[in-house]
């Protein structure tokens, strides 16, 4: 068994959708970001690709790449499980928590889980996803932007 943890920020700006776990969430900001920005979603690759000791999404996706720009988190997710799989590891389970003081977002987080098992090939039961907010104390706490924690179990 191997364990990695992953960490994730972005700024939330007028003009972009708010994507997490690859559901698009109504709200009047998105976060900022070569990709779509997804933070849950890149928490979780960063907390496998550490599992696997293989580095994180700046090694193999990069911001200085332009075939990522605006790139879905769910399409990065799948590369992941495939440079998981080329090492023979399976995901055994990850638990994630969203940090935002808003929006809302247990109306999305059946949708949230369903997307990223999906792109992982694992079942919905092997992915836990949190939310909480900072009671107003932060970045995330002032609505500045948005983070997410993941830790992932693999074999």
């Amino acid at each position: 068994m191997r364990i990695g943890l992953g960490y994730d920020a972005h700024r939330l700006v007028a003009g972009r959708k708010l994507v997490l776990g690859g559901v698009a969430i109504p709200y009047q900001r998105g976060l900022l970001g070569h990709s779509d920005a997804d933070v849950l979603a890149h928490a979780v690759m960063d907390a496998l690709l550490g599992a696997a000791g293989a580095g994180d999404i700046g090694r193999y996706f990069p911001d200085s790449d332009s075939q990522y720009q605006g790139i879905s988190s769910m399409v990065l997710l799948s590369r992941v499980k495939e440079i998981l799989s080329g090492k023979n590891l399976k995901v055994v389970n990850i638990d994630t928590v969203i940090v935002a003081q808003e929006p809302r977002l247990a109306p999305y987080m059946e949708n949230m889980v369903a997307n990223m098992a999906q792109a992982l090939e694992i079942d919905a039961s092997q992915l836990n996803i949190k939310a909480t907010t900072t009671e107003g104390l932060g970045f995330t706490g002032a609505g500045d932007g948005i983070a997410a924690y993941a830790i992932a179990m693999i074999e």
